[in-house]
């Protein structure tokens, strides 16, 4: 008999696990069914509206895959309602203690005593005049002051009529300890609305229900922290998973943390997956990965880019899970809808125009050859280099003129050289004219930007200060035989060197491009770019490259006369973002007409410059640095984007549901500028912003460049491949540098 017993259940797992190989056979999902991952939107659109809302599940219905599954957190009320309400205690989520201020009790919550307000101490009634709020106080409050009540199961399910319920049963034992039955209610509310899932971290109360509900309803074990103890069977949810065999007496599926299927090292990088996607499949288990959310800390492998998250569970060549549970429906629908499965080896360079700021600076301390083989590898058409000078006269490739922006020269000896210069900006500086090129390259490292740190939000730190620094020469070599339609130098203080230095840029640059072959080669366009109109009128004097006006100031338009003055010098325009939706207490408030304009003067227009992070968005992007990208491309239509992250924007260029027309899913829609503000209620509308200016002519028209004149007062000669530099440095930087020598 035991003989046979072993024989049957090792029979039945082969031809389970031969079932899923088939479903699998002829699908691109590694799913456990072969069908694609469901999207999970838990209480609604959470990570945007309060959780468990009228908006938050509407908008998810809205901005999501249309076959988005609705998710509710169920709490009992005094008189047996089943609500919907993201944490047991009420007093985060809900406005309650506006209303009842003696209200806060005292129960065991899985054996812990828990302070706080709770449902089970009002009526319907009595709640019927609670508001949900945000619950997550990193996200904004503004939605807060409208009214949104709390919904039962069948207000949810009636009012938005989902593809799909899933209801989560968090505290099953709490109810008992009211003479309340949560199973009594699972059990008649769904004869009244269709529940496609129940999950439940409590194995009794699952088991209580298998058999129970329809057939078709889903039962979903949820695993919680691996040390957490398990109410019913007393073991942690740890050593739980080590038996999937038993979970899948009374259960279809399992719902993990995110982190059980990626582990996260304890400095924030991914360790290798486990197996437990695999585990579960073999058992004849869906499984569902939680925790997603567009808005909380990523791991630094995913470079601030949640897409790319929820690819490495549903795209990877190894497994699949069944569906992702999320604060941000609209990441997972992008990954599921238009993302996953891609011929990654597209190298279209067609526009969007993918344009490197830094290389891949995001990734890679800025302008290292680190940087610059990150932005080649991640698809980026156009790498750039911001060329400054050395004290030896050599062009460098360095993000600003002050290396305490990027190098450790605040560490080094060379601190003590730092002062003012205000013709340059009003903030202490070592400037890379006052080090050599040798002074650089073997006393300081490259550093990594951090322009969001004070959101804690810092990039790839094991990096920090990996990379070596480039020359424009070294930067022209490494160009030349890469997959780039083009390079970009970018050039400033044009004016300032060849008046205090005796250093005439824009005929170094000109020199470095003719001693690497650019003036002779047509496979990669030459673009230069500058946010002064009389480098570029110098360089299209004397070049045939491709010039490109930066305007480093919001506007909203361009004076016909201003776009005429343009026009005689430039190819091309790059924007700031919020000169083409200008942000209101980080919400879009419209678009404006810069884009346009200037597409209708004949000039090409990139927007600058775009960042992962979401902080560095406005809330109508979703924290989703792919729907930045859809708003600036499809929405603005600009030419070109410049970024941090090329990888994001080569894969944007690539997904399936780039020309679609009309079929586009709405999830892949740009969003549309105010509208989010016109959903908060007046007495939170942030006040209007001020009126942005137009771009004028007299903003554009610079007087020539005046020529690099040595210190006898006679123009400088052209440069030699290292050339010594005449300094007239201001008394400030002397003074400095004298003090520091006289120290020594």
């Amino acid at each position: 008999m035991g003989s046979g017993r072993v024989c049957s259940v090792v029979a039945s797992v082969v031809l389970l696990w031969l079932g899923v190989a088939a479903a699998q056979g002829d699908s691109p999902w590694k799913t456990l069914s072969g069908n694609a991952p469901a999207i999970i939107a838990k209480g609604g659109f959470s990570g945007l509206f309060p959780d468990s809302s009228e908006f938050a599940y509407q908008f998810a219905m809205i901005a999501s895959s249309p076959d988005t599954i609705l998710y509710c957190d169920v709490r009992l009320t005094k008189d047996g309602l089943g609500v919907c309400l993201p944490e047991i205690k009420m007093d985060n989520c809900t406005n309650i203690p506006d209303f009842y201020p003696k209200g806060k009790k005292s129960y065991l919550v899985n054996g812990v005593s828990t302070t706080g307000w709770f449902s089970v101490d009002y009526n319907g009634t009595e709640l019927s005049q609670v508001s949900l709020k945000q619950s997550i106080f990193s996200r904004t409050p503004r939605f807060d002051p409208s009214f949104f009540p709390l919904l039962a199961v069948e207000d949810v399910a009636s009012k938005f009529k989902p593809p799909g319920m899933w209801l989560n049963i968090q505290h099953d034992g709490f109810y008992s300890q009211f003479n309340m039955s949560m199973r009594k209610y699972i059990l008649s509310v769904s004869r009244r609305v269709i529940v496609d899932y129940i999950s439940s971290p409590e194995a009794s109360f699952l088991t209580s229900i298998s058999g129970r509900v329809s057939n078709n309803t889903k039962l979903m074990f949820r695993f919680l922290d691996e040390a957490t103890l398990e109410p019913s069977t007393k073991e942690t949810y740890g050593s739980m998973l080590k038996n999937l065999t038993f979970i899948k007496t009374f259960a279809s599926g399992i719902l993990v943390p995110k982190k059980y299927i990626w582990p996260v090292s304890p400095d924030n990088y991914l360790q290798p997956y486990t197996s437990i996607v695999d585990d579960a499949h073999k058992a004849g288990l869906e499984i569902y990965a939680a925790d997603f959310a567009n808005d909380f800390a990523l791991s630094y492998n995913h470079s601030y880019d949640p897409l790319a998250e929820s690819l490495s569970f549903i795209d990877n060549g190894a497994f699949s899970v069944d569906g992702m549970l999320t604060d941000f429906p609209v990441t997972p629908s992008e990954a599921v809808g238009c993302f996953a499965n891609l011929n990654k080896s597209n190298t279209d360079h067609g526009k969007p125009l993918i344009i490197s700021h830094n290389g891949a600076s995001g990734d890679y301390p800025g302008c290292t050859d680190l940087a610059y083989q990150k932005a080649v590898d991640d698809g980026a058409d156009v790498i750039d280099c911001p060329v400054q000078v050395t004290k030896d006269g050599i062009p460098v490739c360095m993000g600003s003129i002050n290396l305490m922006d990027s190098t450790t020269v605040a560490k080094s000896p060379f601190a003590s050289q730092a002062a003012v210069m205000k013709d340059i900006e009003s903030v202490l500086g070592v400037f890379t004219f006052n080090l050599t090129w040798d002074d650089i390259v073997k006393n300081l490292k490259p550093k990594i930007s951090t322009p969001l740190s004070t959101f804690s939000l810092d990039r790839n730190p094991r990096y920090r200060n990996a990379g070596n620094f480039m020359r424009l020469s070294d930067f022209l070599d490494f160009s030349k035989d890469k997959d780039l339609s083009g390079i970009m130098i970018s050039i400033e203080h044009a004016a300032f060197l060849a008046e205090e230095l005796g250093f005439d840029m824009v005929d170094a640059v000109i020199k470095a491009l003719d001693d690497s072959g650019y003036n002779k080669q047509t496979a990669q366009k030459v673009m230069i770019q500058s946010t002064n109109s009389s480098v570029l009128v110098k360089f299209k004097q004397e070049t045939k490259y491709d010039l490109v006006y930066m305007i480093n100031e919001d506007v909203s338009d361009a004076a016909p006369s201003s776009l005429a003055g343009i026009k005689k010098f430039a190819d091309a325009v790059s924007v700031e973002t919020s000169s083409v939706f200008p942000e209101n207490r980080h919400f879009t408030s419209h678009q404006t007409d810069l884009v346009e304009s200037l597409q209708t003067a004949g000039l090409s227009v990139y927007a600058y410059n775009l960042m992962n992070e979401f902080v560095s968005q406005p809330y109508d992007f979703f924290s989703d640095a792919t729907a930045q990208i859809i708003a600036y491309v499809q929405g603005a239509g600009v030419d070109g984007l410049i970024t941090d992250f090329p990888a994001t924007a080569r894969r944007y260029k690539s997904n399936t549901c780039v020309n679609m027309g009309n079929k586009t899913p709405s999830f892949m829609a740009p969003p549309r500028p105010g509208d989010l503000l016109q959903l908060i209620s007046k007495p939170a509308q942030p006040p209007a912003l001020a009126p942005m200016p137009l771009l004028m002519d007299s903003d554009v028209s610079e007087p020539p460049l005046p020529p690099a004149r040595l210190n006898n007062g006679t123009t400088a000669p052209a440069p030699s491949s290292a050339p010594r530099m005449h300094t007239r440095i201001p008394f400030l930087v002397t003074l400095a540098m004298l003090c520091a020598w006289a120290t020594v």
